[in-house]
């Protein structure tokens, strides 16, 4: 008899209809049970011709950060944009570069789910 066990997944809302007109990073979400990951950014509204871009960040305590070298962008309009990670230990958060004075109306989400 084969048995199929379903995996565990969880959705996390990480910024909700805030609007950024500067740099900034989600907060935080400890992910390490998940083996995937992935980052949805949409956008909502946007004013002013800067891109934003985003930079997927790793840690071991929720504390101190580095880059895992995931990206996402240039974002220009409204939309819907995602990057997908593995490999990333503990911590997962977004950080997100606006330029040129730029604002932009976001919902990030994180969909985790058990390789």
């Amino acid at each position: 008899m084969i048995s199929a066990m379903l995996k565990r997944s969880h959705t996390a809302v990480l910024e909700k209809n805030e609007t950024y007109a500067a740099d900034f990073d989600t907060e935080p979400y400890e992910a390490g049970w998940a083996g995937e990951a992935l980052f949805f950014v949409r956008v909502l509204g946007s004013e002013g011709s800067g891109p934003l871009t985003g930079s997927v960040q790793i840690s071991p305590d929720g504390l101190h950060w580095c880059d895992e070298g995931s990206t996402i962008g240039p974002i220009n309009e409204p939309g819907l944009h995602a990057v997908a990670v593995n490999n990333f230990g503990g911590w997962l958060r977004l950080s997100c570069r606006i330029d040129n004075g730029s604002q932009f109306k976001l919902m990030v989400t994180l969909a985790l789910k058990e390789s």
